[in-house]
């Protein structure tokens, strides 16, 4: 199956039954390869009632290579940079943990999972990892502002 194949049925499964709390679309119908992704907040997370954007990019070679993700909306998280790339650190997608059988739709319930659950010991923001693992509630208070004034 080629890779065009493989990324239209996954958008397909992921646009008519999407996970709760995710929408995704094209960022530009004639290319498969941009998904442009809204995610809710998780409930009982800091990140509650925030909408965040994230762009998923499939490599050419996908499913052999995985894809990328990344945050455009900022947010404060371990596991995310606090920057323009919002480039995000996440288990499933490290190059020796991915696999040719995993599927965009586990991809982002992975992500979604994150904003419950951060891996401080995974961190690219370690000083929102130092905050997560050594004052939570100002971790989470900051978490919230943030998610406020930017999503």
């Amino acid at each position: 199956m080629s890779a065009q194949k493989r990324i239209g049925k996954e958008l397909a499964e992921v646009t008519t039954s999407p996970p709760e709390g995710i929408k995704v679309n094209l960022v530009d119908e004639s290319n498969v390869h941009n998904w442009n992704i809204v995610m809710d907040g998780p409930e009982g997370s800091p990140y509650a009632g925030g909408k965040f954007q994230l762009l998923l990019v499939l490599p050419t070679d996908y499913p052999f290579k995985p894809p990328k993700i990344n945050f455009k909306t900022r947010i404060w998280h371990p596991n995310v940079t606090f920057d323009e790339h919002g480039s995000m650190c996440i288990g499933i997608l490290k190059p020796e943990a991915w696999k040719p059988s995993s599927k965009i739709l586990s991809v982002l319930a992975a992500t979604q999972n994150l904003l419950v659950e951060p891996v401080p010991d995974d961190a690219v923001e370690t000083s929102a990892a130092d905050m997560y693992k050594n004052d939570r509630p100002k971790f989470n208070k900051t978490a919230a502002e943030y998610t406020k004034k930017y999503a």
